[in-house]
């Protein structure tokens, strides 16, 4: 008797899929996000384009130092082509990747701008949707210091 259990919840559910079928929708699944707690977007990835690795190690250094990220990659050599001031312009940089909790993405923004040697620095994030829970939570906690300014390091 027990074996047929599992038959029979999955026999109670057919009315419920072909329903769905029937009106077009697909049935509903589980949100991934409900499982782990995570709050979609309440993490983002940010990109900064910098000169040279050098400052991208000084800024990157002092971001994770001032809990505005966790983590942050240093991609070398990238090309950038651009139009700066009339001109098309071509520069080796080096491409940060910086995460962090979406609510210091301001705080992260304007830290960038008062270091950085571009007379317009690039920032720009993006939420994250999905992603392994674990570091997902561990962004947030690594941070968390960062929302109390008392608590941030000089």
């Amino acid at each position: 008797m027990p074996a047929l259990l599992p038959v029979a919840s999955r026999l109670l559910s057919l009315p419920r899929a072909l329903t769905a079928m029937a009106s077009g929708s697909p049935p509903a699944q589980p949100s991934p996000a409900a499982d782990s707690g995570y709050v979609p977007g309440s993490v983002s990835a940010a990109f900064v384009t910098c000169p040279n690795e050098k400052v991208a190690k000084e800024i990157a250094r002092a971001v994770v130092e001032k809990r505005l990220a966790a983590c942050v990659n240093l991609i070398p050599q990238i090309t950038s082509i651009y139009e700066w001031k009339g001109k098309i312009e071509e520069d080796s940089e080096v491409l940060m990747m910086i995460k962090t909790p979406s609510s210091l993405v301001p705080a992260l923004t304007d830290f960038v701008r008062s270091v950085h040697p571009y007379e317009v620095a690039e920032v720009i994030s993006l939420p994250v949707e999905q992603g392994n829970s674990p570091y997902l939570r561990w962004v947030h906690q690594v941070t968390e210091a960062a929302s109390d300014p008392s608590t941030v390091p000089p």
